[in-house]
Order: C-alpha cells, then sequence, then structure tokens
C-alpha cells in the first residue's frame, strides 16, 4: 500500500503574491471599463455640442454624464457583442431589438429632466440598459417589454446588477401602466406612428414624454411632448431618428 502523499505548502510570501496578481488582474479589468465609459461619455459630449439644440441647449445635464459613466453597458449586451459595449451605437440583443446608441439614451434622458424624486414609465425595456441609466436619477422606474424572452432576462439582470428601484414586466406598452401612474415622466424607445392616448392620460401635468414618432424602419422625429397644467399638450421635435416599431395590439 503506498504510503499517502503530504500536501504541499506554500511559503505565506507565495500565497500573497498570487493574492496579489488576482487583485490587480481583477482592478485592470475594472479599470478597463471605467475608462471605456469615460471615453464613451467624452463622445457623447462631443456629439451633444454638435447637435446643438437637438439636446435642448448643446450640452447634457452632468447628473446624466455621471450616470452614463457608471452603469455597465457590457453587462446589457449578449457575449457576443461584450468587446463593442461601448462603441457609440446600436446593438443587438435578440428577437429583433436592439440596445440603443449611447448617446441616445444620454440625449433621452436629458430631456426628460429626470429628479431624484420623480417615478417615470419606460416603454421597451429591451435588455434593461435604459432602465439602468434611469435607476441611477430618479425614485422609481417602471418598464414594459412586449417580448417575454427579453422582459424576463431583463429582470433577472437588474436584480443581479443592484438596480432595486426597478419594476418590470412583460405587456403592451401602447397602454401603459396606469396603476403606478401618473408619471413625472415617460420615455418611449420604440417608434409609433402617433402619440399613444393611454400614455398622454397617464403623464403627470407639467411632465414630458419623450417618443420616436414615424413609419416602421424609416427615418422618424423624435418629440418631446410637454403635457401644460391646464391639461393641454404641447409637442416639439428634436432630432431623426431610427427606431424599432412599437408592437402590440393597437
Amino acid at each position: 500500500m503506498p504510503s499517502p502523499v503530504a500536501p504541499r505548502r506554500f511559503p505565506l510570501v507565495v500565497l500573497l503574491l498570487v493574492a496579489s496578481s488576482l487583485w490587480s488582474s481583477l482592478g485592470y479589468a475594472q479599470d478597463a471599463t471605467a475608462a471605456q465609459r469615460q471615453n464613451m461619455v467624452e463622445q457623447i459630449a462631443a456629439i451633444a455640442r454638435v447637435m446643438g439644440g437637438s439636446t435642448d441647449g448643446g450640452t447634457l445635464d452632468s447628473r446624466v454624464m455621471a450616470t452614463m459613466a457608471a452603469v455597465p453597458r457590457h453587462e446589457f449586451v449578449p457575449a457576443e457583442q461584450k468587446p463593442h459595449a461601448y462603441d457609440d451605437r446600436p446593438l443587438p440583443i435578440g428577437h429583433g431589438q436592439t440596445i440603443s446608441q449611447p448617446y441616445m439614451v444620454a440625449a433621452m434622458t436629458a430631456l426628460m429632466k429626470p429628479k431624484a424624486e420623480h417615478v417615470v414609465l419606460e416603454i421597451g425595456t429591451g435588455s434593461g440598459y435604459q432602465a439602468a441609466v434611469l435607476a441611477g436619477l430618479v425614485r422609481a422606474v417602471y418598464s414594459i417589454e412586449i417580448v417575454d424572452a427579453l422582459a424576463r432576462q431583463a429582470a433577472e439582470r437588474l436584480a443581479r446588477l443592484g438596480y432595486g428601484n426597478v419594476t418590470t414586466k412583460s405587456g403592451d406598452g401602447y397602454y401603459g401602466w396606469p396603476e403606478h401612474g401618473p408619471y413625472d415622466s415617460i420615455m418611449v424607445t420604440a417608434a409609433s406612428s402617433h402619440i399613444p392616448p393611454p400614455l398622454l392620460r397617464q403623464l403627470k401635468p407639467g411632465g414630458r414624454m419623450v417618443i420616436p414618432i414615424g413609419a416602421p424602419f424609416m427615418t422618424q422625429q423624435l418629440m418631446l411632448v410637454e403635457k401644460n397644467a391646464d391639461g393641454t399638450v404641447t409637442t416639439r421635435q428634436m432630432m431623426a431618428v431610427r427606431f424599432v416599431p412599437l408592437t402590440g395590439s393597437h
């Protein structure tokens, strides 16, 4: 019968060096994505200066920019798209849907004028990235996704990443989520041929809605919709955009 082999004992200094190397590698990875996010934010700022009036003045709210620099976009894209996570362009997320261009996320968020006490509604959860950005700026986010698989994946992802003030559901966003309204602002991340009346009803007086209006798969107009204190509505075209269509029973 062979004699037992004594376990190898490594000197403490070796173990400490290995641990230090592992922590350095992790720190490097975190720093790398932080640097990528910072580069992304700088690109967003440069585009905003060029776009001028399309972003309500040519600059973006510093709170919005800080949140964009903090949210890990690479967590919200499929594995094969992670190398492109911080490129300023939309990326496919499956089921014929996309995660929006970072500049567009920042611009639409800024147009909503989010405040810490606000409760907002998002139509089109997608991968959950826009909801995560909003979560860092407002008190509560309610988000609806019509593609059930995406809704379930986004809910799991947002919970895993600690976005506890986001509530999601699978459903037809055209009709909104009246149980939690009225909302301080509403963001629609899919193009509609018109402003959905149910969403207007769920918008608070003084509230803002940002929505792409136009034909599917064509150039659309990003509209800023403002509901006045007396219930009347004003609209303003902000910029040409191209979004996937708002789908549903309507």
